[in-house]
């Protein structure tokens, strides 16, 4: 069914200040400030006036019961309240690990993240337009255990609620470092579910091999260390757009993982987050439904800057080259939270969108995307 204009929704943003100050622990790549930093350098740039922004609820228990296991989810709410696991816990649920300890909102935090994309697919499955939801995008959460920094599958329950609401067909599109090892396993093979994942070769969680097709539905580009904006617009052109066209899907999801820019710690690709806008602009009009998620992201300037400008991408605001001061000042007062990690480069203090950072079309990109599109 074609949405009206004035009945679409957004550009809508769905925050929380739940991410305000929780972290992961010290020692954790998540321990950097992310959806804030959005949230305050949207507000200061006049970009997020309250018409946009819809405080996220906290998803109940049963709506996540839709993927995860009452089981799993049982555990999540009682490691909150007791602060700990069990060893038989940890060992099942794959929570109290390194890279999923237990914190102070173990449940809340991806519960919210969780509600803002079943809010999302709610209004657009009746309207139409256009959601981001930054704190969205843990695509590695499995349905009985937590799963690379990921305690909830926030895209695959997006997907079931959108599937509820009668929007069958569904293009997944995933541009993070890391494959979306969690969604392939819920969708695969699902002949209206269109799956198109970039990633880091050899990278965690080392799925979405080249030749993995999920059944028939999922494109699988792992892409070289050094992947550069002019392979990405590459990918765009020749992957991306004609199977997503093609499919003609009721809705688009994005999840726009930050960490595949050059200065993340967590990958070793080179994108610029020109990148990141050109594939916000070019999927936009493809569906009258489009949902723009976060994902992965350890650099906390580059993660705040880039997912500032999809969102300045989806409103129409026009990203001056010198930020105004209040905006300079959102990003002045990051810190990596520990580590050791180097201090940003002057510019990511005053701008937000990065030089390109263009390069060759290296033949074994060119060889994957040839072998993507006679598939």
């Amino acid at each position: 069914m074609t949405q009206s204009a004035a009945s679409t929704v957004g550009p809508l943003f769905i925050g929380s200040d739940i991410y305000r100050g929780s972290s992961y622990g010290s020692a954790h790549p998540l321990r950097v400030p992310r959806v804030s930093t959005v949230m305050d350098l949207c507000r200061a740039m006049g970009w997020l006036p309250p018409a946009r922004f819809r405080s996220s609820p906290k998803a109940k228990a049963a709506a996540l019961h839709s993927w995860h296991t009452p089981e799993y989810i049982a555990a999540l709410e009682r490691a909150e309240v007791e602060g700990t696991v069990s060893s038989a816990t940890r060992t099942r649920h794959q929570i109290g690990t390194l890279s999923n300890p237990v914190f102070a909102q173990i449940y809340s935090r991806p519960a919210t993240g969780a509600g803002g994309v079943l809010l999302a697919a709610e209004l657009l499955a009746r309207s139409g337009g256009v959601v981001h939801v930054p704190g969205g995008g843990t695509h590695h959460g499995m349905p009985d255990r937590a799963n690379g920094f990921c305690y909830l599958n926030d895209p695959v329950l997006a997907m079931l609620g959108f599937r509820r609401a009668g929007v069958q067909r569904i293009a997944y599109v995933d541009i993070d470092a890391h494959h979306c090892d969690g969604v392939e396993h819920a969708f695969a093979g699902d002949p209206d579910a269109l799956l198109i994942s970039i990633h880091e070769e050899g990278r965690w969680p080392f799925t979405g091999a080249l030749d993995d097709n999920g059944g028939g539905s999922c494109f699988n580009l792992p892409v070289p260390r050094g992947f550069n904006d002019s392979e990405m617009r590459a990918a765009l052109h020749e992957l991306i757009l004609p199977r997503v066209e093609a499919f003609s899907p009721d809705v688009v999801i994005l999840q726009c993982g930050a960490d595949a820019i050059e200065e993340d710690p967590l990958s070793r690709l080179s994108l610029s987050n020109n990148a990141h806008v050109a594939v916000v602009r070019a999927l936009r009009p493809v569906s009258p439904r489009f949902l723009v998620l976060g994902g992965g992201g350890y650099n906390p300037w580059t993660v705040g800057r880039c997912w500032s400008a999809v969102w300045a991408t989806l409103t129409g605001d026009e990203v001056p080259y010198v930020l105004p001061d209040a905006a300079q000042a959102v990003l002045r007062d990051l810190h990596w939270g520990g580590g050791g990690r180097p201090p940003p480069a002057a510019a990511m203090l005053t701008t937000l969108l990065d030089s390109p950072r263009e390069g060759p079309v290296r033949d074994e990109v060119r060889a994957r995307l040839a072998t993507l599109a006679r598939r």
